[in-house]
């Protein structure tokens, strides 16, 4: 267990150093921000993650995020939920998140924004585009987000902070680029307009296999799981 926690500390500061690379490739300023995806990992990995200066963490499922929640050392770390999400499962995590990455339709913004009023809070979320208009994505139509964006300012409970999106898995770095370049495209078309509750600061894209073309292409969180906590164990 002491190698696999060395491991954990080594691959964070290759992920770290490799943002860095990609931020002077594109000759960037600001500050991109390493988000763990924790799924199917160990509040004390994630824990010792976070003692080595891994500051955001990302849960994908509800239930997994419930039973590490009191374990997890939050005074040091700030929490995201980056999966998709039921209306009727928003109860049990809007107070126990700073923002949630994946919201696809206006049923879902409701239930977010009632909660939210409940516990006296605005909720940051991201809107999730399908990029590759996968069925077994969830996500909003690339050519629909700006109405959709639109659309949830209405509501006082929630501020859009900007986009996320999964993409298809891509065969070369070529593909990769131009459907990151796509999903760049609409975020700075929106970051453009002055729509009233838009803070357009975030765009995340990005994972274990394609974090820093991502970064070079304009994203500014990337979700990394196996490549900082190693291969997940599904059989747990």
């Amino acid at each position: 267990m002491v190698k696999e926690y060395l491991t954990i500390k080594e691959n964070l500061d290759i992920i770290k150093e490799r943002i860095n690379e990609s931020c002077k490739k594109s000759k960037r300023e600001d500050k991109v921000i390493l988000l763990g995806a924790t799924k199917m990992n160990s509040a004390d990995k994630i824990n010792y993650a976070i003692g080595e200066g891994l500051e955001y963490i990302g849960e994908n499922k509800v239930q997994e995020l419930l039973e590490k929640y009191d374990q997890i050392d939050k005074d040091r770390v700030t929490i995201h939920f980056i999966g998709h999400l039921q209306s009727n499962k928003v109860k049990y995590i809007i107070d126990k998140v700073d923002m949630i990455q994946s919201l696809d339709s206006i049923s879902l913004a409701k239930e977010i924004d009632k909660q939210a009023k409940k516990h006296g809070l605005v909720m940051k979320v991201l809107v999730e585009i399908n990029a590759g208009m996968e069925e077994s994505k969830s996500g909003v139509a690339p050519e629909e987000v700006e109405n959709f964006v639109k659309e949830v300012s209405c509501f006082e409970n929630i501020q859009v902070m900007g986009l996320m999106a999964i993409p298809p898995i891509m065969t070369s770095e070529e593909e990769q680029r131009k459907i990151f370049k796509e999903i760049y495209k609409i975020f700075v078309d929106i970051s453009s307009k002055s729509i009233h509750n838009i803070d357009m600061r975030y765009l995340s894209l990005g994972m274990s296999d394609d974090y820093p073309i991502a970064v070079e292409e304009g994203a500014n969180i990337v979700r990394v799981g196996s490549a900082l906590f190693g291969t997940r164990n599904h059989k747990k």
